[in-house]
């Protein structure tokens, strides 16, 4: 009993996958199987009264779908009459004109609109162009100015620097200068940047 109960699991069904089910068929190749070799197929017996019946109501239906088939038709076709030639396509050009003039007006009053918007920036845009010309012209001259007077200035330390050139006319003086007050240039200079100048000349 022991070892029925140890060796159990032995009988345990295994869960099997999931397949599905299929049903062979006969190929148009194969004979007819030998229990209905001789079997004689007769139709199922119908009814006359109950076949007059259901051809009696399929023929009401037919009339009374056909009938209503030609009434939706006529309703239809009236109606698309109505819009191209009848009073409603009259009344429909009417209201297509009046909408048409208010879209027109609606159009113009836009683009009026737009029209001074556009003329307002233009007028806004000129006279900001303006203001800049008028601006850049200032600095142009201020700045003209500077120049000149930095020229100026320039001109007049050359001149002022020009009266100790040595000309033909001080020529003989500034020579008499120099041999008064003799100058000596060769020195040197040490790392500290003090000049040594020698005592004499």
């Amino acid at each position: 009993m022991l070892r029925y109960f140890r060796h159990s699991h032995i009988l345990q069904v295994k869960p099997t996958p999931c397949l599905p089910h299929l049903r062979g068929r006969k190929s148009r190749t194969d004979p007819p199987a030998k229990s209905k070799a001789l079997r004689i197929k007769y139709p199922p017996p119908v009814c006359v009264e109950e076949l007059l019946n259901v051809k009696q109501r399929y023929h009401q239906y037919r009339t009374i779908l056909g009938a209503v088939r030609a009434e939706c038709k006529e309703e239809v076709l009236r109606t698309r009459y109505e819009d191209q030639v009848g009073s409603l396509a009259e009344q429909r050009h009417r209201l297509e004109s009046e909408e048409h003039k208010a879209l027109m007006d609606w159009n113009r009053e836009q683009n009026r609109i737009a029209l001074h918007r556009r003329l307002e920036r233009l007028k806004q845009e000129g006279e900001a162009a303006r203001l800049q010309h008028e601006l850049s012209v200032q600095q142009r001259q201020v700045a003209m100015q500077e120049f000149i007077q930095k020229k100026k200035q320039e001109i007049d330390e050359l001149q002022e620097i020009s009266k100790t050139f040595i000309t033909a006319d001080n020529l003989s003086e500034r020579i008499e200068a120099a041999l008064d007050n003799p100058r000596n240039y060769n020195f040197c200079i040490d790392r500290d940047g003090r000049t040594l100048s020698a005592r004499e000349p």
